[in-house]
């Protein structure tokens, strides 16, 4: 895969970066586990998870994945909509700059009421004193204004806190990084980003990845969401892509109304993001456009 952008040459260094992750989510001796293991929910717990964009959605995958699993009730929330009436045990606070505005407001108004642990990659921000207890992953901060390795890190570092063997998803991963993408796909006129589960917030992040980084006309949506209404915008040159399993009959529905489907089932789906990821890269670069600084947006979103 080429370097040619800083995007590019993040992405390619994710099998890395979750390996790092995984190794501080199940350390039990040491500085690595006082660090982050130790910071992060307890069994039981009620939790709630805030972020901003990407990093939303990468509280909706944890928040699915950590009720599903038995380890208590937990939701998830962009910091704007946080709900400080509702009664919780810990927030996790994901934030890749330290300084986004709306997670800050949330853990200065939680300050002495409800303990807050933040992840971030850069521990030179107002998060590190905001928030109770900080982890923080500088190996995989970025200087690309999109996000992609720090976000996919911190899901592995959960992921892996709650108990899963990630060696798969990262072997996944490198495939993911190497291979070359499904030929004639960034040809596409529009993409459709299905998920089930945890997996829908990765389709949110993959089509997110897209108009960021593309300016490309993408949605998201729960796959069994897809046939009540999503499918009228399926066609010749427009692609459906799925995260995880698909539902049954749904590859015969795209098919029936001419779409293009990609979909990875036996992949791990966070790796299969990668991808998505290097996709949106391909056809930013095809456009012309800069994928490390798309219209518009900045790295960190700081309101007066």
């Amino acid at each position: 895969m080429s370097a040619s952008s800083l995007t590019t040459a993040e992405i390619a260094t994710q099998p890395e970066c979750w390996r790092r992750a995984v190794a501080l989510a199940t350390a039990t001796t040491g500085p690595e586990a006082e660090s982050a293991a130790a910071k992060l929910p307890a069994h039981g717990e009620r939790v709630a998870v805030i972020g901003c964009g990407t990093s939303w959605f990468m509280a909706q995958a944890y928040a699915t994945l950590r009720e599903r699993g038995g380890f208590g009730e937990t939701d998830a929330f962009a910091a704007s909509e946080f709900p400080f009436g509702r009664g919780y045990d810990r927030v996790l606070a994901i934030t890749r700059s330290g300084t986004t505005t709306e997670v800050l407001e949330v853990c200065r108004r939680l300050r002495g009421t409800v303990p807050v642990t933040a992840v971030t990659a850069d521990p030179a921000t107002p998060v590190m004193d905001a928030a109770d207890q900080v982890i923080v992953l500088d190996f995989a901060d970025e200087q690309s204004v999109v996000q992609t390795r720090f976000a996919t890190t911190v899901l592995a570092l959960l992921r892996a806190h709650l108990g899963e063997d990630l060696t798969a998803a990262i072997a996944d991963a490198e495939k993911a990084v190497a291979e070359d993408l499904p030929d004639g796909l960034t040809a596409a006129e529009q993409f459709t980003f299905l998920g089930t589960g945890w997996t829908y917030g990765l389709a949110q992040e993959a089509a997110l990845k897209m108009r960021e980084a593309a300016g490309a006309w993408t949605e998201s949506y729960p796959a069994m969401e897809y046939r009540h209404g999503p499918i009228s915008i399926t066609g010749p040159g427009r692609a459906v892509w799925s995260f995880g399993p698909l539902p049954e009959g749904l590859a015969d529905n795209v098919a029936g109304v001419g779409g293009r489907l990609e979909s990875r089932p036996d992949a791990d789906p966070l790796a299969d993001l990668i991808r998505a990821q290097r996709l949106a890269v391909a056809i930013a670069e095809a456009k012309g456009y800069d994928p490390d600084r798309p219209r518009n947006l900045t790295r960190s979103v700081i309101l007066a």
